[in-house]
């Protein structure tokens, strides 16, 4: 199988998961946007994002799903399929319409924005984020208060969902100090090599400068 990715926050994600569970696979840094690029990439994800898993005769996109298949290759409860499956998944689905999101609201205006050139950095839009990110924290604060990691007594994958855009808070600039829970938590991921650097080793030029406002 081979994994194509970019250093951007979901591809992120799928090589971290990938890395942490030793599976075999070759990873291959890939632009599907770019010129040329797109009539080699359509077959094997119309929509031109990344990730993408890739095997001869079939192909696999968005993180979520990549991360289930490499689980079960595996041989891992990193991906749970038992008992806590329920909770597992109940974390995904909220994560990425609560915390997942604020964090990329803020993201997008201060970092991806910016990045890139597509635009000034939307004050009204960063507000929103940061509001939802503070009701969001709160709520995985309680949690987090109780317990080392989301699901169970051991890390999964909702704990690498969660944490999708906390690599960029470099740029993103929220308040995760306010959230001590939190903070730990993500300590905690900090300290697992492939989550920290998952790029080690790899092929992957670094993303362009965010460039001053």
């Amino acid at each position: 199988m081979k994994l194509y990715f970019s250093r951007n926050p979901n591809p992120r994600l799928a090589v971290a998961t990938a890395r942490h569970l030793r599976v075999n696979v070759e990873f291959e840094f890939a632009a599907p946007m770019a010129p040329g690029q797109a009539e080699r990439f359509r077959p094997l994800n119309p929509n031109l994002t990344l990730p993408t898993l890739a095997w001869p005769g079939g192909s696999l996109w968005e993180a979520d799903a990549i991360a289930c298949l490499l689980s079960r290759e595996a041989g891992s409860d990193f991906w749970r399929n038992g008992d806590d499956q329920p909770d597992m998944i109940r974390w995904l689905s909220w994560g990425k319409e609560n915390f997942v999101l604020a964090c990329d609201t803020v993201h997008f205006e201060r970092g991806t924005k910016q990045r890139y050139g597509i635009g000034p950095i939307d004050q009204g839009k960063v507000e929103e984020g940061t509001d939802e990110f503070r009701r969001a924290a709160g709520v995985l604060e309680a949690e987090l208060s109780q317990r080392q990691w989301l699901v169970g007594s051991s890390l999964s994958y909702a704990d690498f969902r969660m944490a999708t855009f906390l690599p960029f808070n470099d740029v993103a600039g929220l308040p995760l100090g306010d959230y001590p829970s939190v903070l730990g938590w993500y300590r905690r991921l900090e300290a697992i090599d492939a989550w920290r650097d998952p790029f080690d080793g790899l092929d992957a030029p670094l993303l362009p400068p965010v460039k001053p406002v």
